[in-house]
């Protein structure tokens, strides 16, 4: 898994990367209340805002790591936020992105050096 510094991990499987919130950032937010997701096929740019999430503490955006095109999204978080707070490095993935320049992923930082960014 791969780390950004606004608290995202990133998971290559296949030709894909699965994108969610770090349980750092998940204890950070709060109690999640709302989630908005991107559509899918929407192709982003990296460091474009394509996530809301509202928790009771504050609102905050996610911006896409990487180019690419949202191929898939994770519909159980929209009906249940809570599921960020519960299992946000597992099941509360945001959503899937077929990268466009799959070296991009390269640039950002692995457990351990996440881990040294948040301490």
């Amino acid at each position: 898994m791969r780390y950004t510094e606004d608290h995202e991990w990133l998971r290559e499987e296949n030709d894909l990367v699965i994108v969610g919130i770090t349980l750092y950032a998940a204890e950070q937010l709060g109690d999640v209340v709302f989630v908005e997701l991107p559509e899918i096929g929407l192709k982003v740019a990296r460091e474009e805002e394509i996530v809301v999430i509202e928790s009771v503490k504050a609102a905050s955006d996610i911006a896409a790591p990487l180019d690419g095109e949202i191929v898939e999204v994770n519909e159980a978080i929209v009906e249940s936020p809570a599921l960020v707070n519960e299992d946000p490095e597992g099941e509360a993935w945001f959503f899937k992105i077929r990268p466009s320049e799959p070296t991009q992923i390269d640039s950002y930082m692995n457990e351990s050096e996440y881990h040294d960014f948040v301490s």
